[in-house]
């Protein structure tokens, strides 16, 4: 039997487990109506809105977004609607 040869993108995501990055999910259930509403959030009809951030919150937020696995203009939406909804609190 010849040893599987993993691709770097393999590669990558083996390593990553090995070293312990990854975590179970907690309910399943939870996490899909977490991402739901990153959808829904989405999906409605949205209004353009532009608006100037420093270099390093825009790479922040972009690296928080890839983490999520969404794009960052989704997770600034859901950021704002968290907000707006009174579900986003503030951490002392």
């Amino acid at each position: 039997m010849t040893p599987h040869k993993f691709d770097p993108e393999e590669k990558e995501l083996l390593e990553s487990y090995e070293r312990g990055e990854w975590e179970s999910i907690a309910t399943l259930e939870g996490e899909l109506q977490h991402y739901q509403s990153y959808a829904a959030a989405t999906i409605r009809k949205n209004r353009l809105v532009t608006i100037d951030l420093p270099p390093e919150d825009f790479e922040e937020i972009q690296r928080k977004a890839l983490e999520k696995g969404i794009p960052y203009q989704t997770f600034i939406a859901n950021i704002v609607h968290h907000f707006v909804s009174g579900r986003l609190v503030e951490q002392s």
